[in-house]
């Protein structure tokens, strides 16, 4: 019984040299590879080496690309792109690949004439059915006169010739501004292979657009189920294959990246809508992401330097240490609903950071089958007899996800310290989690945590902040009790180190923020006077609302259907974390970003001036 589509990878997609791309493509579970002429170019291998070292690893070579400037060309640039094509036929018997790509010619030499462009590619397809080979044409979003599928797809046709066919690659049909839908009425059999790339819209030059920023499916504005749709339409029974030119990934773990991708690629598969005329198609399907109701906890790795810090702020907010662990040194301080954890087990003292979060999921065990369908790597987790069986994941960013049901006892683990909470502060619960990504990984972030936790995308955002541009990146489940945001700086920092190095946080929810700012001891981040009076000329708020924000160093912002958050900070605390309270009113669905500077700015004056 066929297990679905093959998934294959071009070598472009990762970091390395060949050797290191083969062996990334493999242990990801890639059944082919695209081999990307400069990879060959550059190994020490010979093309029966590598055909050798690719079976070994249990991978086919299903294209050799790119083979550039051919059709439409004067007679004696004809003869020579002819003899070029022979020797990477010879090239390609060596390694055992039957179907080299030829991209839309981008030379001055190329002339605007279908009929010469079909006629150089038949014959180039002859000469390369006699060698048991297969030709496919891929119009380049920027060729000189082929720059559209529907373009090469005339060509092709016009040719006519059994060994010629298409490339269809989604980077160039979807960056361009004819419809993908019409790839489902190409001829059965005529797509000879398909390349998949996601990519933001971007309006820049498209050679750029494609050399720089594709991004895996998933992790940009495409509509690739609905490309991917069409393409199967056709009888499409080729391989799944991801060509990404990206320069984070270009620089990045091969191994992690071929992981990244490999999740990407079973995302796509199961979200490709039913396919008219082949409802027995066997497409891959994860198991459906059960519902998150809410965040369980917090985890925060703490030493004896930035331990006390954090029990003093917990304390200050109203929160009251509850629980001690039975077998680990792990503080349990609650709230309500909201509940952190502290642990003190780190093996490397250092600044304070959220080392995990739990969720409450409705299925547990669902969860966790999708996340391994999903490539996310298990968390061990060592307990005693008796212990709760916290199962867990790990996020990109090395944060522990763990997931937990409605009626899981966790808590039993925690004995009694004899601390009864009091009042607190109108803290409710927690409002979502702030993590700062490592530059690397933060599309790949978006991607884990769409995928495996089944949330969508809320919000994205890009602003200047003192210390350069940040993008940010929210995504939340569908009732809103699970947010997440996830920033990033655009550049990596300069040496000078003025800023917290990839600060987190947690926030809180409360119905009534002045009173709750009214209630707490914990130090409240002094937010300067400017800031009001643009406040007020911004918003036209009232003189006493304005008045009352400045006393309690409140933080506010409205979003065009007149939402209104308010929200104030701690300064950071143990190096690298802080609080956030925040008060949603009418619908408010976004996470202040507007706020972001001034908060790291004065989170910056406060470090310079605390002491």
């Amino acid at each position: 019984m066929r297990r679905g589509p093959r998934r294959s990878i071009a070598t472009v997609c990762v970091s390395g040299t060949l050797d290191d791309k083969l062996s990334a493509a493999a242990a990801a579970g890639f059944d082919g590879i695209e081999l990307f002429e400069n990879d060959l170019v550059v190994s020490h291998r010979s093309p029966a080496e590598i055909r050798s070292r690719a079976a070994e690893l249990g991978l086919t070579i299903d294209l050799y690309q790119p083979f550039r400037d051919f059709e439409a060309v004067p007679p004696e640039r004809l003869r020579a792109n002819l003899a070029r094509a022979e020797q990477k036929f010879a090239v390609m018997a060596a390694l055992g690949v039957d179907t080299m790509l030829v991209c839309s010619n981008v030379s001055p030499e190329a002339v605007d004439d279908d009929d010469l462009a079909a006629e150089q590619l038949a014959l180039l397809a002859d000469r390369a059915a006699a060698h048991g080979l297969r030709i496919a044409y891929e119009a380049l979003a920027w060729g000189r006169h082929v720059s559209t599928w529907d373009r090469s797809w005339r060509i092709v046709r016009r040719a006519g010739h059994p060994a010629l066919g298409l490339c269809i690659d989604s980077f160039h049909v979807l960056s361009r501004e004819v419809p993908a839908a019409g790839i489902a009425d190409v001829t059965p059999g005529k797509i000879f292979f398909l390349q998949l790339a996601d990519a933001p819209y971007l309006r820049m030059d498209v050679l750029q657009w494609s050399r720089h920023h594709r991004l895996f499916p998933g992790q940009g504005a495409f509509d690739l189920p609905e490309l991917m749709r069409a393409v199967l339409a056709t009888g499409y029974d080729g391989p799944l294959s991801l060509e990404v030119f990206n320069d984070v990934f270009r620089q990045s773990d091969p191994r992690r990246t071929a992981v990244d991708g490999m999740r990407s690629l079973v995302a796509l598969e199961h979200r490709i809508p039913p396919v008219p005329g082949r409802e027995d198609l066997p497409l891959r399907r994860l198991p459906a992401a059960p519902r998150l109701r809410r965040h369980a906890f917090t985890e925060f790795s703490v030493d004896g330097r930035s331990g006390p810090q954090l029990r003093a702020a917990l304390r200050g907010l109203g929160f009251a240490h509850t629980g001690q662990h039975r077998t680990k040194p792990v503080e349990l301080w609650r709230q309500v609903a909201c509940e952190i954890v502290l642990n003190s087990a780190v093996t490397h003292p250092g600044p304070s950071a959220i080392s995990g979060f739990a969720v409450v999921s409705t299925d547990p065990g669902s969860s966790l089958r999708r996340a391994a369908a999903l490539l996310a790597a298990a968390h061990p987790n060592e307990r005693g007899a008796g212990e709760a069986e916290l199962a867990a994941v790990t996020a990109p960013d090395g944060t522990n996800v763990f997931l937990t049901g409605p009626d899981d006892d966790w808590n039993a683990d925690f004995l009694d310290t004899g601390e009864a909470p009091g009042p607190g502060a109108g803290l409710r619960g927690t409002d979502h989690l702030g993590l700062t990504q490592p530059f690397d990984h933060f599309d790949e972030a978006g991607l884990f945590y769409r995928t495996v936790l089944g949330l969508a995308d809320v919000a994205a955002e890009e602003y200047a902040a003192p210390f350069g541009m940040m993008r940010s990146r929210a995504v939340a489940d569908s009732a809103r009790g699970v947010r997440l945001a996830l920033t990033v700086a655009l550049l990596r920092r300069g040496t000078w180190a003025p800023a917290v190095v990839d600060p987190q946080h947690v926030a809180f929810g409360t119905d009534d923020i002045v009173a709750t700012a009214a209630a707490i001891g914990a130090p409240v981040l002094p937010v300067p006077a400017n800031y009001y009076a643009d406040l007020a000329a911004r918003f036209g708020l009232p003189d006493d609302l304005v008045a009352t924000l400045r006393r309690y160093g409140i933080l506010y912002d409205r979003d065009p259907a007149g939402g209104e958050l308010l929200h104030l900070y701690t300064p950071v605390l143990g190096g690298r974390v802080f609080f956030e309270i925040v008060e949603r009113r009418g619908g408010y669905d976004r996470f202040g970003e507007a706020n972001a500077p001034v908060r790291m700015a004065a989170q910056r004056h406060h470090r310079l001036t605390a002491d």
